[in-house]
């Protein structure tokens, strides 16, 4: 069997099964390899409902006190039921299981596994395991590998197909043996055992080690590849004309900050410059990227040239057409602006891509449509790709290659410390903007545990009745084999039924399909949907001056500087904004962590300070990195990991141009084809 097959070849996987792996992104075995475990735990001996404080992950021992009670709610069916252990009772929850009803016996003995709360509504346990006593004392003997698996999947069948994949798969190691001596790392087949069934700490230290230095190398080594080695290339584009900018700025009700005046600088330098520009602008959540890459836009029309502006999503286009359109119509500017997206019809696409042509429009806004084939572009100057590390690396460069050699500006809002962002951007030249206009209340913070989540509800409420909007944001989408951790569709359905029923809450995730995703966008700016519950897609900065609260359930799952972005969505209108950190972990180092967040609104000091706090090499941390969506490492725990890959794939690339190939070829090969920035693996 080799890594290619399809995951059917796998004995014990079905259609349906490999159905609901295609959500997950798994279609092959090597998907399914490469599918690690989210975290791992060692199973305690069961406590007594008595001992269990609040808060904790425990194992409790004993009976179901009650038949279970099956009820619909708006969505999602609920089944309810009591158990106890004699030492106390406590209500157990299933959203969206109404099997469960059927299976549950009164009477039964039981292990359950799952959070114990402890608050106005009682003591409860929502979305609880139940493990057999045989199973348990096996989970009970090392450590266990803890999944993100798609509704109703079983945690022992995944395990069992891991398993069966490991012993059936031939495994080859892109890895030269050089490289593995030289970093001492384990070859492929040893490091994947011990990442799904580790031994013990010390190896599975090793095995993640070296599958994020192999996924660090791939990355920077297309990163580096696609950048030609940083060899400049000549400007050919002439801008002698230069009013429109200054005809924006004196339209503007705002000043830009220094930090704006500085960079635009820099961009507008680099265009009139003797080399094409190519630059990366980093700018904190709410710094003013957008109005820079109009005044940029602005040279270009200037000067007869057209230009482009990429965007991840459809609401984020629509809103950056809409912003720029008005922009220059109230400074008077005659400059055309279009937008171009995958939703528009086949006619609408017709004749934007005519328009495109024949030099109709000057400034083109749009998603992945701008780069299909059928859109030629007359005179394209500048390229533009905004929230760009959400898009591939193949994606900008087939951008960039619409034109003949244009300038490309590339903007991210993750915070990343200048030493690992030289690293990653490689040849981009890197400007920095580290203000934010004045003109905004800061956001008010706090930390809290799941106890508080009534006052929290009732909070939410208070803002929807002064006619404000919340957001409410999960780590997963559907429950997985992690009872700890909250997911949009059963948290979706526990909100409906905790808020009054005038509230409209919806979720979103990126599961939905595109047009479904901005739909439950466009609802939610538009006031029609007031509580938005959502995995970290709303991270993407769209507006909605109307939202005044941000909730992140299980907080500690994330970095600060993904919590950094998430804030970023609220405090964008005139009215006081709120971040509610739900910190489900019990601990005080996490919640000491967390509160980082209140201390200061800047989010290059808050990353720099979690590194601080955290240390490099952390086994399972949380993501540090926002959108830096790696499948294991992350660049700021992992940073000296990175730095080695940085330096090993410069030695392969020289290597390659003095024609010593020889042991890099499956890398190389690797490298190519797997292309990580079209997986979203990172830029």
């Amino acid at each position: 069997m080799r890594e290619s097959d399809s995951v059917l070849t796998l004995k014990g996987i079905g259609e349906k099964s490999a159905k609901a792996m295609e959500k997950m992104g798994i279609f092959t075995v090597g998907d399914l390899l490469r599918a690690f475990p989210r975290r791992y735990v060692r199973y305690d001996a069961p406590v007594k409902i008595y001992e269990a404080g609040n808060g904790e992950t425990v194992t409790l021992a004993g009976t179901f006190f009650s038949s279970p009670v099956s009820r619909k709610g708006r969505r999602l069916t609920v089944t309810s039921v009591t158990f106890s252990d004699g030492t106390g009772k406590v209500k157990l929850s299933w959203f969206g299981n109404p099997y469960l009803s059927k299976t549950i016996k009164r009477g039964e003995g039981a292990l359950i596994y799952g959070r114990l709360l402890r608050d106005e509504y009682g003591v409860h346990m929502d979305q609880p395991q139940i493990i057999s006593p045989a199973e348990y004392d096996e989970m009970m003997r090392r450590l266990q590998p803890v999944y993100s698996l798609p509704q109703g999947m079983s945690a022992k069948n995944w395990r069992k197909w891991i398993r069966n994949a490991l012993t059936a798969c031939a495994l080859t190691d892109i890895l030269p043996e050089t490289i593995r001596n030289k970093g001492n790392y384990p070859d492929i087949k040893d490091a994947l055992i011990e990442i799904h069934f580790p031994e013990d700490m010390e190896k599975l230290k090793a095995a993640r080690r070296r599958l994020v230095f192999e996924e660090f190398l791939l990355f920077i080594l297309q990163i580096r590849s696609l950048r030609g080695g940083g060899i400049k290339e000549k400007n050919g584009f002439l801008f002698p004309k230069d009013a429109y900018r200054k005809q924006l700025k004196e339209s503007l009700q705002y000043d830009l900050t220094d930090a704006q005046k500085r960079v635009e600088s820099e961009i507008i330098s680099d265009m009139t410059g003797e080399s094409r520009m190519n630059r990366l602008v980093q700018g904190d959540v709410g710094s003013g990227k957008t109005v820079l890459a109009q005044l940029a836009m602005l040279l270009a029309a200037e000067n007869g040239y057209q230009s482009v502006l990429m965007a991840p999503t459809e609401v984020l286009a629509h809103q950056h057409y809409e912003n720029t359109k008005k922009a220059f119509e109230a400074a008077g500017i005659p400059v055309r602006v279009g937008l171009l997206t995958g939703s528009m019809t086949a006619a609408e696409k017709r004749n934007m891509t005519a328009a495109v042509r024949q030099h109709e429009v000057d400034v083109i806004i749009g998603t992945h449509a701008l780069i299909t084939q059928k859109v030629e572009y007359d005179s394209l100057a500048l390229v533009i790709t905004d929230e760009q590390h959400r898009f591939g690396v193949n994606q900008r460069s087939t951008l960039a290659q619409k034109g003949v050699l244009p300038h490309t500006l590339v903007m991210s809002a993750t915070p990343i410390p200048r030493t690992l962002a030289i690293i990653i951007y490689g040849d981009l030249d890197i400007s920095v903007l580290d203000q934010v206009p004045a003109r905004r209340l800061p956001i008010k913070n706090c930390v809290v545990d799941p106890g508080w989540r009534p006052k929290a509800y009732d909070f939410i409420r208070k803002q929807v009745d002064l006619g404000h909007q919340a957001y409410v944001i999960c780590p997963m989408v559907e429950e997985g084999d992690d009872p700890d951790i909250v997911n949009v569709n059963a948290y979706t359905e526990k909100l409906r039924e905790a808020l009054p029923p005038y509230i409209s809450v919806a979720m979103l995730h990126g599961k939905m399909r595109g047009r479904e995703k901005d739909q439950q966008m466009e609802d939610f700016q538009s006031g029609k949907t007031q509580v938005l519950v959502s995995t970290t897609v709303v991270e993407v900065g769209v507006d909605v001056p109307n939202a005044t609260v941000m909730m992140v359930e299980n907080a500690e799952r994330f970095g600060l500087a993904q919590l950094h972005q998430l804030r970023g969505r609220v405090g964008r209108g005139d009215a006081q904004s709120y971040c509610i950190f739900i910190d489900g972990s019990g601990k005080e180092e996490e919640n000491k962590r967390l509160s980082v967040l209140n201390s200061t609104n800047d989010g290059f000091k808050i990353a720099s300070e979690d590194l601080k706090l955290r240390g490099p090499g952390d086994l399972f941390g949380v993501r540090q990195s926002g959108d830096l969506h790696f499948e294991l490492g992350d660049i700021y725990s992992d940073a000296p990991i990175l730095q080695a890959a940085a330096d090993m794939a410069d030695r392969i690339l020289a290597d390659v141009s003095a024609g010593k190939t020889a042991g890099y070829e499956g890398l190389l090969e690797k490298a190519r084809a797997a292309s990580p920035g079209e997986k979203e693996l990172g830029l």
